[in-house]
């Protein structure tokens, strides 16, 4: 497209990033170096009780909570001095105010940008008034929890002791009843180990949501105010962050699905003939959106004439998540052998990488439902994918198996029939 008609089209479509600014579920709240509200959306005016437009020209100090009102100036100043992206209160509560005097708690995310030399921040608001409520009732419940387990205990240890003062003769019961005692105390630990899992989880989930979504809104935002036809590299670079967070948000919620439809019962295969070839260029070219600077993707071009008749979805999401895995998990300027090999009826994809590798007492572990190992914590992801491939292969009569060290790499090997019967 020329590039007349790519500022054409950013110009025309100015209200549709307007749109997607006003509908926003986050509050969005833009300030300038005095501290001054120049813009926020909706969301943000329903969560602190204001109309639209009353908050405009208002110091920031209107929404902060009169015993936080002294020492924000310095930190905003600092903020602005140091200008990067960062999250609000770094361990600590945060609370705003509505107009009524009602204080609530918020989480928050600075994004400083500038725009003809003028200096602002965008902040990002959710009120976690529910999650916080959420937070106390699980907390309460383990507490409960707890309690419960040493009464138990407790009334169990009495009962031994007596059996064992009334007779002797009865040691053998005596240590079935320990065993029992054992059984029950192992089942409350592993119910109080499933909640703080729970928990963990969807804390994760909001985390692995919330990130993703806060970029694309600042893109969109940014890309909106490059109208010039020399910006054009600019828009580009907002417009492939999105591409590449909406990708990876899209994986994200095929795993949730996956899951559902697994635990449930849901799962209806549906087996059809299709050209590898056509399968593997549609992997690849989702993969090529997520790759690194410098990073590449060798995979074989000599598969025109091979079909198979398996799940084709089911495929495309294990391969798609093994490519972003090796994607994710390796360096820039590296390389990703997508190799293919057919014999005896059987199909051999091997997806190799130059990463961080898995380290060796998590092996065992790689395949369970939300683990993640040592060496990933800081990377995204939710643990949920190699857990979901595993499962669905085995469904379709494949396996699938892995080789790593730690800093070297890994390799995974999917095996499974050409054709499903």
């Amino acid at each position: 497209m020329p590039e007349e008609q790519g500022t054409g089209m950013f110009e025309k479509n100015e209200n549709v990033f307007n749109v997607l600014f006003e509908a926003a579920s986050e509050g969005i709240i833009v300030v300038d170096e005095s501290q001054i509200i120049v813009s926020s959306n909706i969301a943000a005016d329903t969560m602190f009780g204001y109309e639209k437009g009353d908050l405009v020209g208002k110091p920031l100090n209107t929404l902060i909570p009169r015993r936080y009102q002294a020492a924000h100036p310095s930190h905003f100043r600092d903020f602005m001095d140091h200008s990067e992206k960062r999250q609000m209160g770094h361990g600590r509560d945060l609370y705003g105010i509505k107009k009524n005097g009602e204080e609530f708690p918020v989480e928050a995310g600075l994004n400083p940008f500038s725009i003809g030399g003028e200096k602002y921040v965008m902040s990002l608001i959710i009120d976690i008034s529910v999650r916080k409520e959420a937070q106390r009732q699980i907390k309460e419940l383990n507490t409960e929890l707890e309690s419960k387990i040493k009464i138990r205990t407790k009334e169990l240890e009495e009962s031994v002791q007596k059996l064992q003062n009334a007779n002797k003769n009865l040691e053998l019961e005596i240590k079935r009843r320990k065993e029992a005692e054992n059984r029950i105390k192992n089942a409350l630990q592993k119910e109080k180990e499933l909640n703080e899992l729970k928990t963990k989880f969807l804390s994760l989930v909001s985390h692995e949501f919330k990130t993703p979504l806060s970029g694309i809104l600042t893109s969109v935002v940014l890309a909106g105010k490059y109208k010039l036809e020399d910006q054009q590299e600019k828009r580009e670079k907002h417009l492939n962050t999105i591409k590449s967070k909406v990708h990876y948000l899209d994986n994200i919620l095929n795993d949730f699905l996956s899951i559902e439809r697994l635990e449930s019962g849901k799962v209806n295969y549906k087996f059809s003939t299709f050209s590898l070839s056509k399968l593997v260029n549609e992997v690849v070219y989702n993969a090529n959106v997520t790759l690194k600077s410098g990073q590449e993707i060798q995979y074989p071009r000599n598969i025109e004439n091979i079909n198979l008749h398996q799940d084709e979805k089911i495929l495309e999401l294990v391969l798609s998540n093994l490519l972003s895995n090796a994607i994710k998990y390796s360096p820039e300027n590296t390389l990703i052998k997508f190799t293919i090999d057919t014999q005896d009826g059987r199909i051999t994809f091997k997806v190799a990488d130059q990463g961080m590798g898995i380290p060796e007492k998590d092996q065992k572990h790689i395949f369970e439902r939300y683990f993640r190992a040592e060496n990933a914590l800081l990377n995204q992801g939710t643990g949920i994918g190699l857990n979901i491939a595993k499962v669905h292969l085995e469904n379709l009569g494949g396996s699938i198996s892995f080789s790593s060290k730690e800093n070297a790499g890994t390799e995974f090997i999917v095996e499974l029939p050409i054709i499903k019967e």
